[in-house]
């Protein structure tokens, strides 16, 4: 199944669209039970360690990307990812850490998890993200809370997040609507796969 945004004009961007995607379905290892019993987990690990099928999936993230001025990469695969789409675009990147792993002063917020809470941080001092245009990149769009968690540190920092690209979507778990309310309908969502 192919995700519900809109596919990249052009033949060469159909290509490298066409070709992460091969990569992904060729390299996801599948996991029966994990994190519990009857979930099948979905490893992009072996995916991102192949560095064809990496480079691919780099490409096809920031294709078509809006104007930019920087790239968040939410912990923890967001942040391999996040690095190399914004060298690709040109921009630079923040690492949007989990709780504890920044010195103070930070911005924080906490959000809701199927099991309990977490929290993510971003720092509040020497760095001004004020009017910044923002792309959120993560490995997989699940429920969407981390998503817009990320997005309201953004937000309180002074930034405008425009798009959130991830490798692959559970659609059913509803992660987009979780976004257009959370941040806005305005918002891009952006899949390279969608399950």
């Amino acid at each position: 199944m192919t995700p519900s945004d809109d596919r990249p004009a052009g033949s060469t961007a159909h290509h490298t669209l066409d070709e992460a995607r091969a990569a992904i379905a060729a390299h996801t290892r599948l996991v029966a039970d994990f994190p519990g019993p009857g979930v099948q987990f979905k490893d992009l690990t072996p995916v991102l360690a192949e560095s064809r099928a990496f480079a691919s999936i780099i490409t096809a993230l920031a294709h078509g990307c809006p104007d930019i001025d920087l790239v968040g990469g939410i912990d923890a695969r967001g942040f391999l990812l996040g690095g190399a789409v914004a060298r690709e675009l040109g921009v630079g990147v923040l690492a949007v850490r989990k709780q504890g792993k920044l010195p103070p002063p930070v911005h924080t917020v906490t959000y809701d998890l199927e099991y309990g809470s977490a929290a993510l941080e971003i720092p509040a001092d020497g760095l001004d993200l004020t009017g910044r245009r923002v792309l959120l990149i993560d490995d997989v769009l699940a429920t969407g809370g981390t998503a817009v968690a990320a997005a309201t540190l953004m937000r309180t920092a002074g930034a405008h997040v425009v798009r959130v690209s991830v490798i692959m979507e559970l659609t059913a778990l509803g992660g987009r609507a979780t976004i257009a309310r959370g941040i806005g309908s305005d918002v891009e969502v952006h899949a390279l796969v969608a399950d």
